[in-house]
C-alpha cells in the first residue's frame, strides 16, 4: 500500500458534485481515500476561462500500480464529463481533472507519466493543499519540503480557501 496524492480541479458544472462522486469512484477503484484537503478556489492556470476552479488535494491509500492509477483516473475523468480536445493545442475548461502529483516517495518517468508531477511546483493551487496536508513531505526530485516549494514557487495567481 502506498499514498497517492491526487489533485482534484474543476471549472466547469457542478464542482462539488462532481468532486463527490470521484471520491467516491476513487474509493470504488483505485483504493480508500483517507484524506481530502480544503476546496480551494483558483484562476485558470495557463489559459483564459470565465470560472475559477475548484481544487483539492485527496490522498488515496492504494495498492494499485502508478500506471494503473493513471489509467483508472482518466477514466473517472471521462466519467464525469471530461472531453480532451487534442487540437485545442494547451489547456481549457474541464469538467474534472484528476493528476497525479506524488506516489509515495516514488519518481516515475515513462511515456505516459511523470511523477512527481512535473509542474507541481510551478503551481500554487497545487501547493497550498498539499502544504495544508503534507507540509514537510520532501520532493523526491527537488529535495525540498513543500513548504518550501511554496515558498520558491514563482506563480503570484490568487489562491483563496473557500469557506
Amino acid at each position: 500500500m502506498e499514498f497517492c496524492y491526487v489533485l482534484f480541479g474543476s471549472n466547469m458544472g457542478d464542482k462539488e458534485k462532481i468532486f463527490a462522486d470521484a471520491c467516491l469512484s476513487i474509493n470504488k477503484r483505485c483504493g480508500t481515500v483517507v484524506a481530502v484537503s480544503a476546496s480551494y478556489e483558483s484562476e485558470p492556470w495557463g489559459f483564459e476561462a470565465d470560472e475559477m476552479f475548484l481544487n483539492r488535494l485527496i490522498v488515496v491509500n492504494t495498492e494499485l500500480t502508478p500506471e494503473v492509477m493513471l489509467h483508472e483516473l482518466l477514466d473517472i475523468e471521462a466519467e464525469l464529463g471530461r472531453v480532451r480536445h487534442p487540437e485545442a493545442g494547451g489547456y481549457t475548461s474541464r469538467t474534472a481533472d484528476l493528476d497525479i502529483l506524488y506516489f509515495g516517495s516514488r519518481i516515475v518517468l515513462t511515456d505516459i507519466l511523470t511523477v512527481p508531477h512535473p509542474r507541481l511546483h510551478l503551481r500554487r493551487f497545487a501547493l497550498l493543499p498539499l502544504c495544508e496536508l503534507i507540509p514537510q513531505f520532501v520532493h523526491p526530485v527537488f529535495n525540498l519540503t513543500q513548504t518550501e516549494l511554496l515558498r520558491r514557487c514563482p506563480d503570484v495567481s490568487e489562491v483563496r480557501i473557500i469557506e
